[in-house]
């Protein structure tokens, strides 16, 4: 029987929503003085966006969730495909040193956001069918192996690392909580490790991020330049920080003020203190999914819903760890704050769904 939906975690949704627009409006000063963009654009369109991706989530969680689950396949392999048009040249567009993005007229789209929500919708869908048999090797593990392969080489090309990362780290996670066993972890962890090894000797692209991972002073002025500018963000922000609008990092310093580097934004305008309070607000944002996903009754609202919270929260943490210098940078935005149509629009439609398995609990 359908009831209301969770209003305490679409309060948290909408405060994190809310704090993105601000903490934006306050980062994109730092495009605007640097002559990129006029100051009104970047900050309507955002408003935008964030409209179309409430009305999104808003007509999602009125949509019964079981639904998803029939055409789960089919969105998966569109996501694939989705991926795949990005290395075509009338499709792809190349910036940064990769190709993530496709562009068709003024729509600029990252296909990976989706291939993101395939996945994940697809690997529900498919623990929920196998349930006791998720364990055994050749109806369980080869296959999840084969799917996590076939989205690794597509973002290996890209190179998108750090999606991979999200992709790789969530549906783990998804997969042992289905029944996978933790000898089968250890194996996907080993591969991991090993495919590390590999990129850091045959991609530049790679082996450089990792060379300041290791020694974040080498080359400040070139590779090492986003991960130096941004711990000097944090670093001067100290525990109340400088106040809203008064970075000044964003200023010809720090490198994607209002994407990849947002939260160094936030953490010098707002503090160390300020940077706890969005920690803790993610981490009750996952707490709550967990409770959502706790008490549905059948496995795939169960899967789906913990899938959705653990890689928006996975996520989120993997680009604040990679401003901190705690892991390489990756690249990958901040959930709910960074810049950005596809991640917003993508994150608010599987909150959408999310809200409607809450009306069944």
């Amino acid at each position: 029987m359908s009831k209301g939906i969770d209003k305490i975690f679409l309060s948290i949704i909408f405060i994190l929503l809310i704090m993105g627009l601000f903490i934006l409006s306050s980062a994109s000063l730092g495009l605007i003085a640097r002559n990129k963009i006029p100051a009104a654009n970047l900050i309507l369109k955002q408003f935008f966006i964030a409209f179309l991706g409430v009305a999104v989530m808003l007509i999602f969680s009125k949509i019964n969730y079981k639904i998803w689950q029939k055409y789960s396949v089919w969105i998966f392999l569109l996501s694939l495909f989705l991926t795949v048009l990005v290395f075509l040249p009338f499709f792809g567009f190349y910036h940064g040193g990769a190709r993530r993005w496709i562009n068709i007229g003024p729509v600029f789209f990252q296909p990976s956001e989706f291939l993101k929500f395939g996945f994940i919708l697809y690997l529900s869908s498919w623990l929920s069918a196998k349930q006791i048999n998720v364990g055994s090797f050749y109806i369980g593990f080869l296959p999840f192996l084969v799917m996590i392969g076939a989205v690794a080489s597509l973002l290996i090309m890209q190179p998108d690392i750090g999606t991979l990362g999200i992709i790789a780290i969530s549906s783990g996670i998804l997969f042992f909580a289905g029944g996978g066993k933790a000898s089968q972890i250890g194996i996907i962890i080993i591969i991991g490790i090993l495919l590390i090894f590999t990129l850091y000797f045959v991609s530049p692209y790679f082996s450089d991020r990792i060379s300041v991972f290791l020694n974040p002073s080498v080359d400040t002025q070139g590779i090492g330049y986003q991960l130096r500018q941004s711990l000097i963000a944090v670093g001067s922000g100290k525990i109340f920080g400088k106040g809203f609008g008064m970075s000044t990092q964003k200023f010809n310093f720090l490198p994607e003020p209002t994407s990849d580097s947002i939260f160094s934004v936030f953490s010098e305008e707002f503090g160390f203190l300020g940077s706890v309070i969005l920690v803790i607000l993610y981490l009750f944002f996952l707490l709550r999914g967990f409770y959502i996903s706790k008490h549905i009754p059948d496995n795939f609202g169960r899967f789906l819903t913990a899938g959705f919270v653990i890689i928006i929260t996975i996520q989120a943490f993997i680009n604040i760890s990679a401003l901190l210098g705690i892991i390489p940078l990756t690249g990958v935005p901040l959930v709910f704050i960074s810049q950005g149509g596809s991640s917003l629009i993508m994150t608010l439609a599987e909150m959408g769904i999310v809200l409607n398995v809450s009306r069944y609990i």
